[in-house]
């Protein structure tokens, strides 16, 4: 359903307030401007400095940009502590009109993640071809969303939804929502999208995030197994995994190169940065996930999916492989949580709490 934005007459406003407004007029009389001005200064004062092109979301915890002709992408997600921002995800450094969607924070998967071998598959006896739809790629990737300009539907200081059409798509057509919240601590991106095609086809969604690295970033994402690839990083074969890649309690990043699809995640993952004292929690109604990790880089990308690479070319096709068949009409959605801690806060609120261990905290509070 679109929600039509409200237009709001107002009695004469101070001079903050008309210079919010005059930014916003001139968004108004542009006709198709390459990135959309963000919100009130009173917002953005709250976060830090604005950045011309991107919304900006603010709470007393988090500060998130966003650029909705990006590919509805995020520019940067940061903690706020002491009046600092501390990236959780790489920011952009310079987002503007001709920003590589690489560059970005965090951008949508939609209808599909990752590689399509050959650009083909087969569906309900149905030959399906899926064009290159990036300069350089051999093969179609991670689907339309991250590369088109998506239109804002709602806003406010801390929630914000995007829309995105593609009425001619070959072989998808959709309108595919995202919706930015931050909820405290929390972080919460929900993205939706409606089969509006004469056919029925696989879906599928997920999010690329690309998460800060250090020397000590560490990672928890117990999965049951992971699929091997070849030169062109599509699936050859799947195998249980292996040690090192395990990840079933929080261990260093892998040295060696890592970008490939783990099956039979918990849907719950952390982050954790030692020397930050910060945790990141991942959350996902999924059952997948790409772990993109390039050695030598000051980031990885963690990104929660619904399907692995090529999973409409896997055996069983799409359906067996956790995509979702949409017929003409019908709708898939999924939910995506970031939820940022001092590190040690989680475990102090689940540690049980004993009368003795009350009294001694109700006689340390006295002391002091």
């Amino acid at each position: 359903m679109t929600v039509a934005r409200n237009e709001r007459r107002v009695k004469p406003p101070s001079a903050a307030t008309a210079q919010a407004n005059a930014r916003r007029s001139r968004l108004a009389a542009a006709a198709e401007p390459p990135i959309r001005p963000g919100p009130s200064t009173a917002v953005v004062a709250i976060g830090g400095a604005a950045v011309e092109g991107c919304i900006t979301l603010a709470n007393a915890h988090l500060r998130l940009d966003v650029a909705p002709a990006l590919g509805g992408g995020i520019t940067r997600f940061d903690w706020r502590h002491e009046g600092a921002l501390v990236p959780i995800f790489r920011p952009c450094a310079e987002p503007g009109p001709d920003t590589d969607p690489d560059q970005l924070a965090c951008y949508p998967l939609l209808p599909y993640s990752n590689r399509i071998g050959n650009g083909h598959f087969r569906f309900s006896g149905r030959a399906i071809d899926v064009p290159c739809n990036r300069p350089g790629e051999p093969l179609p990737l991670h689907g339309d969303g991250w590369l088109g300009a998506w239109t804002v539907e709602e806003e406010d200081a801390t929630r914000v939804r995007l829309a995105f059409e593609r009425s001619d798509g070959k072989p998808y057509s959709f309108r595919a929502t995202q919706t930015y919240a931050l909820e405290e601590a929390t972080l919460v991106v929900t993205l939706d999208v409606q089969n509006t095609g004469s056919e029925a086809l696989p879906f599928g969604l997920g999010l690329h995030p690309f998460l800060m690295r250090e020397a000590d970033t560490e990672l928890s994402a117990a999965a049951g197994g992971l699929w091997l690839c070849g030169d062109d990083w599509l699936p050859v074969r799947h195998v249980p995994a292996p040690p090192a890649w395990q990840f079933g309690v929080a261990y260093p990043m892998p040295s060696e190169m890592v970008n490939n699809a783990f099956t039979g995640w918990s849907g719950r993952t952390s982050v954790l940065w030692p020397k930050r004292r910060l945790s990141l929690t991942i959350a996902a109604d999924t059952d997948y996930y790409v772990l993109y990790a390039p050695p030598g880089e000051d980031f990885f990308c963690f990104e929660p999916v619904d399907h692995p690479i090529n999973a409409v070319n896997l055996p069983g096709g799409g359906e067996a492989n956790g995509m979702t068949v949409l017929a003409p009409g019908e709708r898939l959605s999924r939910k995506f949580r970031f939820t940022v801690e001092r590190t040690g806060e989680a475990a102090r609120r689940a540690r049980p709490r004993t009368r003795a261990g009350s009294k001694a905290r109700s006689r340390a509070a006295l002391a002091r």
